[in-house]
């Protein structure tokens, strides 16, 4: 990673595809990123100092910028990153609508019909539920201490949060049922589309405990016949994410996307 770090970030002229001409620019780590807008919605685009061979990318969920190294580490292999904004959409439709669009402009931009996703903790819901609604458009799935389970956080005891989860998904509460708010019931598509998933979860997690989301999700989709690495962080809670040396993930990703 130094290697790079050492380099500007500035973006020249040249470096610019057409579509990011004018775009707000802005430095991640010592590369290259842009923000625009799709379709109303606030995005960002980090780019590699050498892209890869067929222009492999990955869709980040929630928490932009947090524990970046594995992104670090991909920009390094020739990957974009690219995010969407979706926070606070507890991984409802209206959610999977606005990651369809930005997928559509990147595929139309000339990137790999393939993503990698990638989410950290409630961005596991958006990463599971657009998963499996375009199976055919994931390459991978990266997921940190991810929440499966509305029905566990935030629960209908915290009232406010709920009604939160009601709204952003147009439902009324007898009206949330498992099958939509818990990932389990998104692992048979995938699993049919031969998705391989790779997570990192600490077994002191209180916020997300592990038994209660990942480790269920792991079981059921190795009953599945589904590809599934849970890495676990023995006396970890749910911070910090990802791995100090991220080598692991990264390796998982670049095995899957070549």
């Amino acid at each position: 990673i130094g290697s790079y770090l050492i380099l500007t970030a500035g973006c020249t002229e040249q470096d610019k595809a057409d579509w990011l001409q004018g775009k707000e620019e802005f430095n991640f780590h010592g590369f290259c990123g842009y923000q625009f807008d799709c379709d109303g919605a606030a995005c960002k685009i980090v780019k590699p100092y050498k892209e890869a061979k067929g222009k492999p990318w990955v869709m980040r969920a929630r928490f932009w910028g947090h524990q970046p190294q594995t992104d670090i580490a991909l920009l390094e292999q020739g990957f974009h990153i690219a995010y969407c904004d979706v926070a606070d959409m507890y991984g409802a439709d209206k959610a999977v609508k606005r990651w369809n669009k930005l997928y559509a402009k990147m595929v139309k931009e000339g990137f790999h019909k393939k993503v990698v996703l990638e989410g950290m903790s409630r961005g596991g819901l958006i990463v599971y539920n657009w998963a499996a609604q375009n199976t055919d458009r994931v390459a991978c799935l990266y997921v940190d201490a991810p929440l499966c389970d509305l029905f566990l956080w935030p629960g209908r005891d915290n009232k406010k949060l709920w009604n939160d989860v009601l709204k952003e998904w147009n439902l009324k509460d007898n009206q949330m049922t498992e099958d939509k708010g818990k990932s389990i019931y998104r692992l048979k598509a995938l699993a049919e589309a031969n998705i391989p998933i790779i997570s990192v979860c600490g077994d002191s997690d209180e916020a997300v405990p592990f038994e209660q989301h990942m480790d269920i999700i792991r079981k059921r989709y190795l009953e599945l016949g589904g590809t599934v690495r849970v890495i676990t962080k023995l006396g970890c809670g749910h911070h910090p994410h990802s791995l100090t040396d991220p080598t692991p993930i990264v390796n998982f990703i670049l095995k899957y996307t070549k």
